[in-house]
């Protein structure tokens, strides 16, 4: 809002500085540009025009002058319902999820399921978190979707081609599908959107990733879509958030992610770990489960006693 008000004063300022410029008058420029006062109260009729409370009175057959009223009362004309749609764009554009900043990759036992049978334990998986901040809105039916893009040059010529990838994800169940569904996203409470790689990852950046592999590949991101229902509105809200992949990138990390301390008595804000969701959980041990036990197996009772 401010800065179309500056916007259209600057614009105001403009015809008022032309008005005076094309004026039929007696008086010298210096004479007129001297005249403050006038000068003023030519902008502000200007102003007044340009957002649809008043009208310039050109000077008769000055075709300058015509051309200067008729582009503010356009201008009057158009800005309130471009600023309305502004508004309503602004009010009806939900964006009620809040994401974990970076993205964790850890072996696939360290997943909040057991490890689907003919899955390698040491497998990476990708963990993205997100929750909904807002204490006033209720959504349902979240489904997440992970997609890759990427360049590579195509087969036929020297030229890069923009490739997409539909990745799958682990279900409720820890199983390998095309999407994560929610009946319910409760406030405040995080979820996790799980991605297998399908192989082991010592060390960053990803070099390939369900098959795919990446050395050869360049502008490599992973986007993960949500898209939900809000109660009582009965919109459809969307978000999305991408992941650079590249080496020189942050948005990865090697570690499991803090894990929040569920606590159905209490308020969601005050649960434990709410501090921390940003941060990876310590690995004294190296087996890259966070618990510190050295047992590779992801114990919360082990995380609690930390």
């Amino acid at each position: 809002m401010f800065m179309a008000l500056g916007a259209l004063t600057g614009l105001a300022v403009a015809i008022a500085v032309v008005w005076t410029l094309t004026e039929e008058s007696a008086r010298g420029l210096g004479q007129r540009f001297g005249d403050v006062a006038g000068l003023l109260d030519v902008a502000l009729s200007a102003l007044r025009a340009c957002v649809g409370t008043d009208s310039l009175d050109p000077e008769p057959d000055n075709l300058a002058h015509a051309l200067l009223a008729t582009l503010a009362s356009v201008t009057g004309a158009l800005v309130p319902a471009v600023l309305l749609g502004i508004v309503l764009v602004k009010l009806f554009a939900l964006r009620p999820f809040v994401w974990r900043r970076r993205a964790s990759i850890s072996p696939g036992r360290t997943a909040d399921f057991p490890v689907a049978e003919g899955q390698d334990p040491e497998d990476a998986v990708i963990a993205v978190r997100f929750y909904n901040h807002f204490d006033n809105l209720s959504v349902v039916d979240l489904r997440a979707r992970a997609h890759l893009r990427y360049l590579e040059r195509s087969p036929y010529g020297d030229s890069r081609v923009v490739y997409k990838k539909w990745l799958q994800v682990l279900d409720e169940k820890g199983e390998r599908a095309d999407e994560r569904a929610w009946l319910a996203v409760e406030r405040g409470a995080p979820f996790t959107v799980w991605i297998p790689v399908d192989a082991p990852l010592a060390a960053l950046p990803l070099g390939h990733i369900q098959g795919k592999d990446l050395l050869d590949a360049e502008g490599v991101k992973l986007l993960v879509r949500l898209t939900a229902r809000t109660v009582g509105l009965g919109t459809e809200v969307a978000d999305e958030h991408w992941f650079d992949v590249s080496a020189t990138s942050d948005d990865f990390e090697l570690g499991r992610f803090v894990p929040l301390r569920a606590d159905p008595d209490t308020d969601v804000w005050t649960w434990e770990g709410w501090a921390h969701f940003d941060d990876l959980l310590p690995d004294d041990d190296g087996d890259g489960d966070g618990d510190g036990d050295g047992d590779g197996d992801n114990d919360p009772d082990d995380q609690t006693r930390r």
